[in-house]
């Protein structure tokens, strides 16, 4: 993880205008949480989020179009099953055939790409938002947040987190309950907290 440069000015923060506001969160630079454009942003997703998580099973159409308003993209035949936890919605990104499975977590302060055919297990945790080591920074709300990216046809197991500023290779698989702290290469198996590399994946494997 890296540190935006400069302190943060929270009055000046604060007196930005909605999309400025917005882009400074979602472009990784130092921010306040209680700008009020960010907190209706917010109650907007929790609303959505609701929603969801409250559609009767077999409502699948309605789930989609509910997925539609709050997902930033929804890509063909993706699917996922509530209940999903996410702080604005718009900045996560699902690609082609890719799915979610429930209880799945994301806080996306910054972006998530979820690439084409991936696979995520229940109870997953993509988690871009961070904060200063500082107390006193900490305690003026500042954060920030560094996006994460799993390119296609990555499968992530059972209660992995992945924390802010990853990106897991193409093909790539991550063992149940991993922590994956660092970028993963592409058409491996890692498994571990923190999540390490075991051995490759074979062209041939099934």
């Amino acid at each position: 993880m890296s540190t935006p440069d400069g302190p943060l000015d929270a009055a000046a923060f604060l007196a930005l205008d909605a999309d400025e506001a917005r882009r400074r969160m979602t472009a990784g630079e130092r921010y306040r949480g209680d700008h009020p454009a960010l907190v209706a942003d917010r109650e907007r997703a929790y609303r959505l989020s609701r929603e969801l998580n409250t559609l009767p099973t077999g409502e699948d159409g309605a789930r989609r179009a509910v997925l539609a308003r709050l997902l930033g993209t929804l890509g063909d035949d993706a699917s996922l099953v509530p209940p999903l936890a996410v702080d604005y919605g718009y900045n996560v990104h699902l690609g082609d055939r890719s799915f979610i499975n429930f209880d799945a977590v994301i806080l996306d302060v910054a972006p998530v790409r979820i690439g084409a055919d991936c696979q995520i297990a229940p109870r997953v945790q993509l988690l871009t938002a961070t904060h200063p080591i500082d107390r006193r920074a900490r305690a003026a709300l500042e954060e920030w947040g560094e996006a994460i990216t799993l390119e296609d046809g990555v499968w992530l197991g059972g209660g992995v987190i992945v924390l802010p500023g990853v990106t897991i290779g193409e093909g790539t698989v991550v063992g149940a309950g991993s922590v994956v702290t660092r970028d993963l290469p592409a058409g491996v198996v890692a498994v571990g907290s923190p999540a390490r590399v075991v051995r490759t994946i074979g062209p041939d494997e099934r």
